[in-house]
């Protein structure tokens, strides 16, 4: 077991060439098995590991199981109730991977945000997207607010029961700052994300008190107690309980994958992309300067006892972004061999 948590490092070329390989022997075209990789390790980077390339023996299960067509390109549909080219936009996944249906999500709601003001765009038939603030980042360097929701799976009780009736159901924001940054909250609506979990059961973690539930309703920290048949619990009580509830509904029946706990879901990540347009309320060199000097204010707040320092979201993220960039992404052993398994042989 020891020899499986120890640690080595890969830089992110090396593990973005391996995951791509592994995709493309899944079936994936070049174009799509790097893009879907980049995505993985760009979380990788960032320290949310959970979203990394942990992801692709799902992703190679839901390929073999038919979820996902590996070949299949996402599409712009026109809606009966939509005007065409207007400011909302109807993309088809085609149970793709999905992160090609997010992206072209972004595209489309940036094009149009900046024709109309504002713009939304609904995925339908869409897969996993990975981390939603990959996406929300990107818009905002285009100088658009941007909130990125979806519902999935049912893996989280409602606030006083005790068995699965919400999805994870995260959320993402971001507004640019000066010099092309971005402030970035990008959360679950559970009190942990079911990947983080997984990352603590693959090291023999126990987790923090107020995550998850046993089979039985009881509080546990064993995240073995989930994979059992327990339930995580929403964050914040009733408040995150109530947002997670009303991204079920919106990810939910906007996109047509319906509530994941209700009959008649798909199965799928009911994906919602929203983007307003800065300079259409006010200058955008004036909106970037004025969040700049506010995160500076933030950071320079005097600290609360047992704190050595304040930092703005996002601002975690970009510092594990450059040391792994400099020193390699750390992986455990397992996780390696792993890895390595997945390969094609023309690749091994």
């Amino acid at each position: 077991m020891a020899g499986d948590l120890d640690t080595r490092v890969v830089s992110a070329a090396r593990l973005t060439e391996l995951a791509t390989a592994v995709l493309a022997g899944a079936g994936a075209p070049g174009d799509t098995a790097n893009a879907v990789a980049c995505s993985l390790v760009e979380s990788n980077l960032l320290g949310h590991d959970s979203h990394g390339v942990r992801r692709l023996p799902s992703y190679l299960e839901a390929v073999a199981a038919g979820r996902i067509a590996p070949a299949a390109r996402p599409e712009v549909v026109e809606s009966d109730v939509a005007e065409s080219g207007g400011a909302t936009a109807t993309i088809d996944g085609k149970h793709a991977f999905g992160q090609l249906s997010a992206r072209l999500a972004v595209r489309e709601v940036r094009e149009r945000a900046h024709r109309h003001g504002v713009a939304t765009a609904v995925i339908r038939r869409c897969n996993h997207v990975g981390r939603l603030g990959e996406y929300v980042a990107d818009l905002a360097a285009d100088g658009l607010v941007a909130l990125t929701l979806g519902n999935a799976d049912p893996a989280v009780a409602p606030y006083g029961g005790r068995e699965r009736r919400l999805g994870t159901n995260p959320m993402a924001w971001a507004v640019p700052r000066e010099a092309g940054g971005a402030v970035v909250m990008d959360w679950a609506t559970a009190a942990t994300a079911e990947g983080k979990l997984a990352e603590a059961r693959t090291h023999g973690d126990r987790v923090s008190p107020g995550l998850l539930l046993d089979p039985s309703g009881n509080p546990s920290d064993d995240p073995e107690a989930f994979y059992a048949g327990g339930a995580l619990l929403p964050f914040g009580g009733h408040k995150g309980y109530a947002l997670s509830v009303i991204i079920e509904i919106v990810g939910g029946l906007l996109s047509g994958a319906g509530i994941s706990s209700r009959p008649g879901y798909d199965g799928g990540f009911g994906t919602v992309v929203v983007a307003v347009d800065i300079a259409r309320f006010t200058p955008l060199d004036r909106f970037r300067a004025e969040v700049e000097q506010f995160c500076r204010e933030l950071t320079t707040t005097p600290l609360a006892a047992g704190h050595d320092e304040v930092l703005v979201p996002g601002e975690r993220e970009e510092r594990v972004r450059r040391e792994r960039t400099e020193h390699g992404i750390p992986m455990t052993e397992a996780g390696w061999r792993e890895l390595r398994r997945l390969l094609p042989p023309a690749a091994t």
